[in-house]
């Protein structure tokens, strides 16, 4: 079974992420590393090609840019993709803050710096200090992940752990008329762990977090919640009409473009009727 990490959200419930196996992330360095030692030779191929470079610019100049491709490379990647570095992308794997929340350049800089000078080039002994830390870490971190207070968690679960979101009958037609640009991955994420998690947790935490968290897909997407509608309709709703779009997409079938729904004079959607039982 693989390791679980409980994240404490801003309302003190805990949610679990996959902590991701050390295999795993030894696996997603290697194709990193393979990639940076790409860059390298590619690098190195051309400056050969150039010709008149004196041998000890030529040194120099190498060794500069092995700093920039080992701490530039992950330090981009991470910042960018928000925890996901090409060899991560590969695995299913994504750099998280402690909280659950994505990374920033700081974390993703303190990471690679730390990557180069502890735990696995400079004072490294080639990846032994970071297999070690990790190892004996409960979240298998290594020093970069203490220093930035991050961890890596599997992003991609067997469909057998993953929740499955059914789509509220009452809402089904308001949802198909939602626009779901602004939903982003991050906090879909966050609305899919919450209902995995619904028949766990207590009322109160049901309420609070399902409340805050319908709260944050309503500003993203535009779309109050509907009256009648509990939280974790709505967020079921938004996720089971998002998934289905994303089928549609991903089978070449062309939805009909998005157009808006009909709104009252307050400016809302039409609200779908009741009732809703809760899930499982």
């Amino acid at each position: 079974m693989p390791r679980q990490s409980e994240l404490i959200t801003g309302d003190a419930v805990v949610l679990d992420l996959r902590v991701a196996r050390l295999a795993s992330r030894c696996l997603a360095f290697c194709l990193d590393v393979l990639l940076q030692a790409a860059l390298l030779l590619g690098v190195l191929l051309l400056l050969n090609s150039v010709g008149g470079v004196d041998g000890t610019l030529l040194t120099v100049i190498m060794l500069v840019l092995v700093v920039l491709v080992v701490v530039g490379y992950p330090t981009i990647a991470e910042t960018l993709s928000r925890g996901r570095t090409l060899g991560k992308l590969a695995l299913g794997l994504r750099v998280v803050r402690d909280d659950g929340g994505p990374v920033r350049l700081r974390h993703a800089l303190t990471r690679a710096l730390a990557a180069f000078f502890v735990d696995f080039w400079a004072l490294g002994l080639l990846g032994a200090v970071a297999f070690v830390v990790s190892f004996c870490s409960k979240d298998g971190k290594r020093v970069g992940d203490f220093l930035a207070g991050t961890l890596v968690v599997r992003e991609r679960v067997p469909a057998s752990d993953a929740p499955v979101i059914a789509m509220p009958p009452p809402l089904a037609e308001w949802a198909s008329r939602l626009d779901l640009t602004g939903l982003s991955d991050d906090l879909a994420l966050a609305a899919r762990q919450y209902l995995g998690r619904y028949g766990e947790l207590n009322e109160q935490a049901r309420q609070q977090l399902g409340g805050r968290l319908a709260e944050d897909v309503a500003r993203a997407i535009g779309a109050p919640i509907p009256m009648d509608a509990p939280p974790w309709a709505y967020l079921s709703a938004v996720l089971a009409e998002r998934r289905a779009r994303e089928h549609a997409r991903h089978s070449g079938y062309r939805p009909s473009p998005y157009q808006p729904p009909a709104q009252d004079s307050g400016g809302t959607p039409p609200e779908p009727p009741g009732p809703f039982a809760p899930p499982g």
